[in-house]
């Protein structure tokens, strides 16, 4: 229970009891409950969603952004901003790309990647509502956080929170989450391109930056849930027409 907790303290803003003698590697052994803490915030975005829904889609559309964003407290999206402002500005220098990574300031790369990430979701969002695929949405955050014990065990470019998780998930962990959330995923078929864009975000990372970092972390959550959303959205297009 200790790991759990700490899992739900780091992703979420939801109220937890405290947890007495706390060290660093404590967190880094809590990642193995990541995808468990990603199947409760799903569950409370699906469920905003579904009830804004019986108004209107897109008020489901906005409940919805507004639990996901408050629920993680923009914790990915942070990361996603970093990330945009170091590639936009660094211009393929390694050192000037780390520099702009460690600035806390926020540029005019990430908050362009800011707006449309939630312009992206927002608008997703709206359509699977029309699609009536509420419940599907539950399982994105899960995969999302899946793919950070997977994209964590690259080589870090930089200290801080993601060097930390790159040894604390053993590869069986990642194996039995996958091996649950795949039959999970069979009834919507769009969410089985998960592993495969988990492979995508983790091939890009060791290409662009040659390993990985903690904003590198969020952003590929960010990236995943918008893709997943959209693979979503064209399984329910295509239902619609057949």
């Amino acid at each position: 229970m200790r790991g759990l907790i700490l899992a739900v303290q780091f992703l979420t803003r939801l109220p937890t009891p405290p947890v007495r003698d706390f060290q660093p590697a404590d967190l880094a052994r809590a990642a193995i409950w990541f995808p468990l803490v990603g199947l409760l915030i799903g569950a409370l975005v699906a469920a905003a969603l579904w009830i804004g829904a019986q108004i209107d889609p897109w008020l489901g559309a906005l409940l919805a952004l507004l639990a996901w964003v408050w629920v993680t407290g923009a914790l990915h999206l942070d990361g996603l901003c970093d990330l945009a402002d170091a590639l936009g500005a660094a211009h393929g220098d390694p050192e000037r790309l780390l520099r702009v990574l460690a600035d806390p300031h926020v540029g005019a790369f990430g908050v362009v990647a800011l707006v449309l990430q939630l312009l992206a979701k927002l608008v997703l969002l709206m359509l699977l509502a029309r699609f009536e695929l509420f419940w599907a949405v539950l399982l994105i955050p899960a995969w999302a956080r899946l793919g950070t014990l997977v994209w964590a065990r690259l080589p870090s470019i930089k200290p801080g929170l993601g060097e930390r998780f790159a040894w604390s998930c053993p590869l069986w962990a990642i194996a039995l989450w996958a091996l649950t959330l795949l039959p999970a995923s069979v009834p919507y078929p769009a969410l089985l391109t998960a592993p495969v864009l988990i492979l995508l975000w983790r091939g890009y990372l060791l290409k662009r930056l040659g390993g990985m970092t903690g904003d590198a972390l969020g952003a590929g959550v960010e990236m995943l849930e918008s893709g997943l959303l959209l693979m979503l959205v064209a399984f329910g297009m295509a239902v619609q027409a057949g």
